[in-house]
């Protein structure tokens, strides 16, 4: 295993334990245990924390080394719009007719999303799979880059105030809405709506505070 690979790895071993909760919200890392338990020498481990701070999914504290951030409601109301933008504007840059061609794709994965649903299964990694094939042809990389940066940041977020069947169910119909949209070449519509998924989700943490 190369160095940068396990780099990378333990970066996304790290945000999953903190998207799930195994590495608490306002909590300070123990670098010694976890490199332990990762398997890991300490100095790949401090480089994929300095990457994680760098990104803001964790905090550098002088002398109290890395620690996860506290739940922040007005992050939260920063992050979502800020997002929907950039997905807005990744998608009203993607070439209508390229778009065209994915509307079969977003339909399958809303129809996986529906019956994962009715499982009672987790839909954030589906979530992720119809936003990246939306998203897949927008050719501006810095764009994209920036997209990719900032949507971690969310994913405690949904996690902590967005879950339950009943805005799962109204997330799934505006995703038809948006790939619907988009196959009768209404792009501007699409972009409006994709903003609105996006956005509408901050009422759900009006009413958890």
């Amino acid at each position: 295993m190369t160095r940068n690979l396990l780099r990378r790895d333990l970066t996304e071993e790290i945000t999953a334990r903190v998207f799930d909760g195994r590495i608490a919200a306002d909590s300070r890392i123990n670098e010694v245990h976890l490199a332990r338990e990762l398997g890991v020498s300490r100095t790949p481990l401090r480089e994929a924390l300095i990457g994680l701070a760098d990104r803001g999914l964790l905090v550098s504290a002088p002398g109290r080394g890395f620690l996860v951030p506290p739940f922040d409601p007005e992050e939260a109301r920063r992050l979502y719009p800020l997002v929907a933008e950039l997905e807005s504007l990744a998608l009203r840059w993607s070439a209508p007719q390229d778009l065209a061609g994915l509307t079969g794709g977003l339909d399958r994965i809303t129809a996986e999303m529906t019956t994962e649903l009715e499982r009672g299964g987790e839909l954030s990694t589906l979530d992720d799979r119809w936003h990246s094939l939306l998203l897949s042809r927008c050719t501006n990389p810095h764009l994209l880059r920036l997209i990719e940066q900032t949507k971690p940041l969310l994913k405690r977020y949904d996690t902590c105030y967005f879950g339950g069947a009943e805005r799962s169910l109204e997330s799934i119909d505006e995703h038809r809405g948006i790939a619907e949209a988009i196959r009768v070449s209404d792009l501007a519509r699409a972009a409006e709506l994709l903003v609105r998924n996006w956005v509408k989700t901050l009422a759900y943490l009006e009413n958890t505070e």
